[in-house]
């Protein structure tokens, strides 16, 4: 994404016009239209200022996606009482299949021995509460396939 699209993003997220922006940092409208279309870059210092309005390091800034920002705010805005209702199962086999099928093809039995075996080591190892032992295993797990996908891209 362009550093112009990431600017327009992130201050239609902050609910802004471009002469709001622009009186803020003491330039031109057009000077801020220059910048989101991609026309000139600001310099450094209005850069810091363009974070600090829109509540953004320089870094999330520069990369700024405003989808993903919105996904980030519902996740740490949603209730406990909402994420119990969610079919996250359903919602995730939409995207991969089969995490709908495999309980018909997979003796999971066998699976889950072992892996609240590991759940069980992970509580009396580090005094973690059930849920924070299956957050550390899932991010063990994350970790492996990550590890795993930079070797194959690396390979190919």
């Amino acid at each position: 994404m362009s550093l112009g699209k990431s600017l327009y993003d992130a201050r239609k997220k902050s609910g802004l016009s471009q002469e709001d922006v622009a009186e803020k940092l003491g330039v031109s409208r057009q000077t801020i239209s220059k910048w989101e279309l991609d026309e000139a870059l600001p310099d450094i210092r209005q850069s810091k200022r363009l974070s600090a309005l829109y509540h953004l390091t320089l870094d999330e800034l520069v990369d700024f996606d405003l989808e993903i920002k919105e996904i980030e705010h519902t996740i740490e805005t949603m209730s406990e009482e909402k994420q119990q209702q969610v079919d996250w199962t359903k919602l995730w086999g939409k995207k991969y299949p089969v995490l709908t099928t495999y309980q018909q093809e997979v003796e999971t039995e066998q699976y889950n021995r072992e892996l609240e075996r590991m759940l069980t080591r992970l509580k009396a190892d580090y005094g973690y509460s059930d849920e924070d032992a299956f957050l550390v295993l899932k991010d063990i797990l994350a970790q492996i396939w990550n590890s795993k996908n930079k070797k194959a891209v690396s390979a190919g």
